[in-house]
This record gives structure tokens, C-alpha cells and sequence, in this order.
């Protein structure tokens, strides 16, 4: 039996304006449904939703569909990322509708990184959509109920619709305009690259809310933790679109060796909570792959969560209440 989300879920924290908790489950390389099931007990209660990562940087891992129904089972609500490098149109619509006819409430639809990225660089990249376009795509199937072929479906999905943005990636200007298109194709919820440049965020944040993007489509600000100097050194020179400003640099060089993980967990949580007050942010996307046991301490400390209290012994529901709403 299906273990009951904690906190309401992703629509009902919009619905509230509490402030949104999104985290995310990497799929294991491998059939072991476990593994998942274990990631999820982790978050469980501390977050609104995890996304469930597809092929995350071009490497084979379980699907985000099955990895999705298991995070289900396991009581933490999916966010099925779906992305056009490995599919065509074709198979992008089937498993968007497998998604509404499964239950999956959220879709995460994004272009995906090149094959040459990954451990398969010979593979054949597909793209036969851009994530603009399976934006448009979703919205269409869900609320026409009609494919891209243009026949019509028997049945539509009810899935949240989000997409995914680099406020760092220049042309700096172009960034909110580029939201705003994916807004208007159908795009309701965005999640970020990690935010380490308040200045540069800030800037972004202001052309939404002056595009008037805030006002249809939730923002949920990437955020997580650098523990080490060798972390630092390969998401500065080895991650695509993320920024780290030397200041940054400069703090985490600057503690001892031995202090870097907690400095870096510091300005994870000092990061949330600045985030919380910027206007327009709905949320945080907090990013800590194989560092899913340090979630809850983070959230702890940044007074996003208040720890859970049990419930009900058989299923183990969390009740919570965010901070503040979302601004």
C-alpha cells in the first residue's frame, strides 16, 4: 500500500501560498526499487515534492516513470522530469499520458544535456522538440486534449506543468524574456540553476515581476550545499550554467579544511533564507544528490520545516507548516 504525502503536495502548497520545498531523487543505476524507496524515507516529510531525475547529465539510470512511482509508494510526491534528448515526439506525448493515467501530479519537461556529456557519447541525440516546445505540448494535451497530430485524447492528464531556468546563462538580459515565452506556452512552475549570485538573481526576479511572470507561474530557486573544495572546484569548471562569484570561492576557501562541509551547509541555509524574503520567490529546489540525509538538518536550521511529528504509526505522516508565504 502507497504511503500518503506529508505535506499536501506541490498544488496545495501553491494553493496556500505556503513557501514550496522541492528536492530531488536520483534514480539508481540499476533495477533496485529500494534504493529509491530508501531516498524517499529521507525526504519524506520535509518536502512538498522531489523531482525524479531522466538520465540526469546523459547517464543511464532507472527511468524517471518507474523511479516517480516509486517515490509515490514510499509517500514523497514525484516530479517526473521529462526531457527531449532520448525521445521523439512521439514517445514524449505516451509518456506524458502515462504520467496522468499513473497518478504522477507533476511533470518536470526540459531539453535535456547533449548524449556527449554522459557515459554514452556515441548515442544519437533525439531532440526532436525543445523543452519550449513540450511546454506547449503538455499544455495542449491537458487542457485541448489534443495531441500534436491534432486527434483527440480519450482521456486527459491533470499533471502541474513546470519547466526549468538558468537566470545565470547570458545573454543576462534575455533570461526573463525566455521564462516569460516558456510561461506563456503553459510552463506553471519553474525551478532554477543553483543561486549563489544574489545580485544577478535579484536582477532576474525584477524583470519577471516586471514581465509580469510571477503572477502566473510559481518560482522555486535552486539552492544546496558545497561540501568540499573538490565539489567547488568541479561545479565551477564541470557543471554547465552554474555561477559561483569569488566571494563564494573566497568563504570556503578561507575555513579549514575540516570546517568546509559545515561552511558550505551554512550558506546553504543562510542562502533559503534570504531567498524566502525576495519577492516573488515561491520556494526552493534544494539540490543535495547523495546527500539526501542532510535535507532535513538544512531545512531545520534555515526554519523552513519544523521536524515532523508522527501521526499515525502505520503510515508515518509528517505535519508541518512553512515559514511564511511565499512573496
Amino acid at each position: 500500500m502507497s504511503a500518503e504525502p506529508s505535506r499536501g503536495g506541490l498544488r496545495a502548497a501553491f494553493a496556500a501560498g505556503r513557501f514550496a520545498v522541492t528536492a530531488e531523487i536520483g534514480p539508481p543505476r540499476g533495477a533496485d526499487a529500494e534504493a529509491v524507496a530508501r531516498k524517499a524515507e529521507l525526504l519524506r516529510g520535509w518536502v512538498d515534492a522531489a523531482n525524479v531525475t531522466d538520465n540526469q547529465g546523459a547517464n543511464v539510470r532507472m527511468s524517471s516513470l518507474a523511479g516517480s512511482l516509486l517515490a509515490q509508494r514510499a509517500g514523497v510526491e514525484p516530479v517526473m522530469q521529462l526531457t527531449c534528448r532520448d525521445r521523439n515526439r512521439l514517445a514524449l506525448q505516451s509518456d506524458l499520458l502515462a504520467a496522468g493515467a499513473l497518478g504522477i501530479p507533476n511533470v518536470l519537461l526540459l531539453t535535456g544535456d547533449h548524449p556527449r556529456f554522459g557515459d554514452h557519447p556515441e548515442a544519437k541525440p533525439v531532440f526532436d522538440l525543445d523543452g519550449v516546445q513540450l511546454v506547449w505540448t503538455a499544455r495542449t494535451l491537458r487542457d485541448d486534449g489534443v495531441l500534436i497530430s491534432g486527434r483527440a485524447v480519450s482521456a486527459r492528464p491533470a499533471w502541474l506543468i513546470g519547466t526549468v531556468e538558468n537566470p545565470f546563462a547570458p545573454p543576462l538580459g534575455f533570461r526573463a524574456r525566455r521564462l516569460a515565452k516558456k510561461v506563456a506556452a503553459g510552463a506553471e512552475f519553474v525551478q532554477t540553476q543553483y543561486v549563489f549570485d544574489f545580485e544577478v538573481f535579484e536582477r532576474w526576479m525584477a524583470g519577471l515581476r516586471d514581465f509580469g511572470v510571477t503572477e502566473h507561474c510559481k518560482i522555486i530557486a535552486g539552492v544546496g550545499p558545497i561540501r568540499s573544495l573538490r565539489a567547488l572546484e568541479y561545479m565551477r569548471t564541470a557543471v554547465p550554467g552554474v555561477h559561483i562569484p569569488d566571494q563564494v570561492d573566497r568563504r570556503l576557501r578561507g575555513v579549514p579544511a575540516d570546517r568546509v562541509a559545515e561552511e558550505g551547509i551554512q550558506m546553504c541555509v543562510e542562502t533559503v533564507q534570504r531567498l524566502a524574503t525576495i519577492p516573488g520567490v515561491a520556494g526552493v529546489h534544494l539540490m543535495a544528490l547523495g546527500y539526501e540525509h542532510g535535507v532535513p538538518d538544512i531545512l531545520r536550521r534555515a526554519g523552513v520545516s519544523q521536524p515532523p511529528a508522527v501521526l499515525s504509526d502505520h503510515n508515518r505522516h509528517h505535519s508541518m507548516e512553512g515559514i511564511g508565504h511565499a512573496r
